[in-house]
């Protein structure tokens, strides 16, 4: 496969890349581009990936660039994915630091400026997390609320991170690390997820900064949307467990991913239970309960604690497929029942 790169020179150094994934961004591109030619901080490159667009985002890719030399593009002949498309960038990335921006988004003038400062003041910091803004289309803000608002260790970071406790996934890394670990192609939809995580829990510490993300919202996206790719999610910490299995993390580590690896078994079956008659094709709900069934067979519950596997409902039956699916079905029955009697 040939990727087509602008020119770059490896012996050009700048302070931060920014990576940005394109496809078909045309009418959000330009606000996107025009956040990060009007940042503070003026020492930057921004490696734009057009992932086979079939609208005009290369055309305005190469506007801008025409512009403005710190403009990159990188266009790939085949659509690969998000998590494909910004290690491509990484690859040929020239700054000490690296942050990702999604087209649609867009950061404040000062975002990058601010997260730079704070590694300087903290040398023990190997992530920065930006202040996030959620933008909705009706142009309601809300700022995420961070749980601390000061440096964490990487461990704690990491167990937020699993669950999104008080933490999120926009950030700033230094390069060599997130070279180290570079996005997580195998997990299509969990990507980000997934490679925070990694980071995370292989960083020193975790540092806050006041530049501002702005995350556009959309009602319909994947992650809102009623969509069979949400069996997807446990094929993803599988990844990542055996990711962390592989770097040798400590046992706790692997049994708090043990833990939320069963429990996202159950939830699954909980989302297949609610949407199989209405939302879902009978080939989605096929092959969502062969998923299910595949990891329910994996998954290993020498870890669990016994308010996850002790339980009605979360019983892992592991002798029996067929009686472990008549748990889960009489456990959601009996819950909706008891909901409709709460009203």
């Amino acid at each position: 496969m040939e990727q087509t790169y602008s020119k770059v020179s490896s012996e050009e150094r700048v302070t931060v890349s920014v990576l940005v994934a394109v496809y078909n961004g045309e009418k959000t591109l330009p606000r996107c581009l025009d956040s990060m030619l009007g940042q503070t901080l003026r020492d930057i490159e921004v490696i734009c990936v057009d992932d086979c667009s079939t609208d005009n985002s290369v055309q305005v890719l190469e506007t801008y660039a025409a512009r403005d030399s710190r403009i990159k593009i990188i266009r790939l002949p085949e659509n690969h994915g998000q998590a494909f498309a910004r290690n491509q960038a990484l690859k040929v990335a020239r700054g000490e630091y690296v942050c990702m921006l999604d087209c649609d988004d867009w950061m404040s003038s000062d975002a990058l400026e601010s997260a730079v400062r704070t590694f300087e003041k903290n040398e023990r910091a190997d992530c920065v997390l930006f202040s996030l803004i959620f933008q909705y289309e009706s142009g309601k803000q809300k700022e995420f609320c961070l749980a601390c608002q000061k440096p964490q260790s990487g461990h704690d970071a990491f167990l937020r991170a699993l669950d999104w406790d008080g933490i999120h996934g926009v950030y700033m890394i230094r390069t060599v690390l997130h070279r180290q670990f570079p996005y997580d192609e195998s997990a299509l939809l969990y990507s980000d997820d997934n490679t925070s995580c990694i980071h995370f829990v292989n960083s020193r510490e975790v540092d806050v900064c006041e530049g501002r993300y702005y995350y556009i919202q959309h009602p319909a996206s994947m992650t809102h949307a009623v969509s069979p790719r949400r069996f997807l999610r446990m094929k993803a910490m599988q990844s990542l467990r055996e990711q962390i299995v592989a770097m040798g993390e400590p046992e706790d580590v692997v049994a708090v991913l043990d833990n939320r690896l069963w429990l996202l078994v159950v939830d699954t079956y909980m989302f297949y239970y609610e949407h199989r008659r209405r939302d879902l094709t009978a080939e989605d709900c096929r092959r969502g309960l062969a998923e299910i069934h595949r990891v329910w067979k994996e998954a290993p519950t020498g870890n669990l604690l016994p308010e996850n596997s002790r339980k009605f409902g979360y019983l892992p039956l592991k002798g029996s497929w067929m009686l472990f699916r008549c748990q889960e079905e009489l456990y959601f029955f009996l819950k909706k029942i008891k909901e409709k009697i709460c009203k």
